[in-house]
């Protein structure tokens, strides 16, 4: 803890049962400011904000502690010329269930891991306290389920887009939906998670026969951080994804609207650009936002159907739609790799659909998996990417979700090689490639940060130590650290993998994390993501 002539806002956080308590995550926002700035408590249970954090006046103050809640609403003045001091004291909360992270109610929930698997599709689009503690039966959730299944992945509850022409075929998160002929499996699924859920909440008592368990606070190095949160102008956006510019500017997409937005993490200032329909009617928001090397910004549009490209020099969109997108209601561009296409102008999409798109002449090549493949090496059944990588050649990785593989495409040879991660089903879902062309990836049911040198075609993983953290993206910064975000539980994830130590900071909030961005132009890096459960941009500062 920095000397109290250094804070502008420091106190004790305690309460009856444990003292001074350690972890605690504190949070300061001045009236009539759109950021918050959050802070941990250390072991002697003393929070401190440096004073070139907080501006000075009057500012509210909130808490996060599992179990815990203020004992009164606090507020404080700050000035510029003295530390002001304020004790927090904290009671018993009323209400635990309120406070659980999707990743505690996954721990808590009786059931196999197969079982808790099948609630990952729902905590893409909101928290599972609507399923726990509902009173729906075996014989209800179908409908519910299949009623879920007709909105577009970037629905809220307050903001549903239905899918185009769509009958109810269960939809898995971020614009990966059934295969056409799965109709009869996933019928079966269905009813399993039915029942399955029918066990889990409130439909045959007033309150859960299991015990609710929740994960312990930060400890030590994993208190030493600034947390910085940017309300957004739109309280409806969700900003899936979030990226620093040469100039610190912090750009993000929005999953539900068609906007592309700037904002100044100086002033917390945010101006949004309206990307064009390129199919009316069909739901908005984009998913992938991806800065190429001369720093324009490409996207996905998803139901638009279009790759879009926005030059920041004349902040003018450019779009390549898909073939027949505007007569295929299922036609979706997701994950887009536009990084290295200046190697043969070739841009990679992944997801639902997946293309080579030549962005001279606007030829569109759909990737085959089977089709350049000796008789005698067949490709994995039923192989398909969710998130894109390219290396420094431009060739094709495509990260495996729905079962094991790292996939390579050769741009030039059009062979596809399978590589196999050492943790079975581990569920890559997002990555990054570093200068080194090795892959920084999340295993999502694997629970893990997975790195794959494509040179040697070799892996290495970094197990997360907290369970059901469910880690979306990774990212290395230039400092060797990998970072990547606990989509169910709210703890961005920093491994040094040098020593492979690694650290869980607690974020303020809710946050359903996805895909994960670091700013290396600041000492130490800084970690960038979006919340889309919040409506804010989320900066993580780590103090050592």
């Amino acid at each position: 803890m920095q000397d109290s002539a250094t804070l502008s806002l420091t106190g004790i956080v305690s309460s009856q049962k444990e003292g001074p308590m350690e972890g605690v995550v504190v949070s300061a926002k001045r009236d009539g400011s759109t950021i918050t700035v959050s802070v941990v408590s250390d072991a002697q249970g003393r929070y401190g904000f440096p004073r070139n954090r907080l501006e000075p006046g009057q500012y509210s103050v909130r808490m996060r502690a599992i179990g815990y809640e203020l004992e009164r609403p606090a507020t404080v003045e700050v000035s510029a010329q003295q530390t002001a001091h304020l004790d927090l004291k904290l009671v018993d909360t009323q209400d635990l269930a309120y406070q659980l992270s999707n990743g505690e109610w996954i721990m808590s929930v009786p059931g196999t891991d197969q079982q808790k698997n099948s609630l990952l599709g729902c905590t893409q689009c909101h928290t599972l306290e609507p399923i726990v503690r509902s009173r729906y039966t075996a014989r209800d959730f179908p409908r519910i389920l299949e009623r879920m299944a007709r909105y577009a992945q970037g629905s809220t509850r307050l903001r549903p887009q239905l899918r185009p022409n769509t009958h109810g075929a269960p939809a898995a998160s971020d614009g990966m939906s059934g295969r056409e002929g799965d109709r009869p499996v996933q019928q079966s699924a269905t009813t399993k998670t039915a029942e399955f859920m029918s066990t889990i909440n409130l439909s045959s008592s007033s309150r859960w026969l299991y015990p609710l368990k929740t994960l312990p606070r930060p400890k030590g190095k994993a208190t030493r951080v600034i947390v910085t949160e940017y309300e957004l102008p739109r309280p409806e956006t969700l900003p899936h994804d979030a990226a620093a510019d040469s100039a610190g500017m912090i750009w993000y997409s929005d999953f539900g609207s068609h906007y592309l937005g700037m904002l100044d993490p100086k002033t917390g200032k945010a101006t949004e650009y309206p990307i064009p329909i390129t199919k009316p009617g069909a739901p908005l928001g984009s998913l992938d936002m991806v800065f190429d090397k001369e720093g324009n910004i490409w996207m996905g549009t998803m139901y638009q159907g279009s790759l879009a490209k926005f030059d920041r020099k004349t902040q003018k969109f450019q779009t390549w739609g898909s073939p027949t997108f505007k007569d295929r209601d299922e036609a979706r561009i997701a994950m887009i790799m536009p990084i290295n296409n200046g190697v043969d102008a070739a841009v990679w999409i992944g997801g639902d659909s997946e293309y080579r798109v030549n962005v001279k002449t606007g030829e569109w090549q759909a990737i085959d998996y089977d089709a350049s493949q000796p008789k005698d090496k067949p490709v994995v059944k039923g192989l398909s990417a969710y998130g894109v990588a390219s290396d420094s050649k431009n060739n094709f990785y495509g990260m495996n979700l729905n079962g094991t593989y790292i996939i390579k495409k050769d741009a030039k040879t059009g062979m596809v090689t399978p590589y196999a991660t050492p943790t079975p089903d581990s569920g890559p879902r997002r990555g990054h490639m570093d200068s080194e062309d090795r892959l920084w990836f999340g295993e999502f049911r694997g629970n893990k940060i997975g790195m794959f040198d494509t040179k040697i075609g070799k892996f290495q993983e970094y197990p997360v130590p907290t369970p059901w953290t469910n880690i979306y993206d990774a990212i290395l910064d230039k400092a060797g650290y990998a970072w990547g975000g606990g989509m169910n539980n709210d703890h961005v994830v920093r491994v040094n993998t040098t020593t492979g130590e690694t650290l869980e900071y607690l974020l303020p909030r809710t946050t359903n994390i996805r895909r994960v961005n670091v700013d290396n132009q600041t000492n130490p890096p800084t970690f960038w993501v979006g919340n889309n459960l919040e409506g804010t941009i989320i900066k993580v500062e780590p103090l050592e």
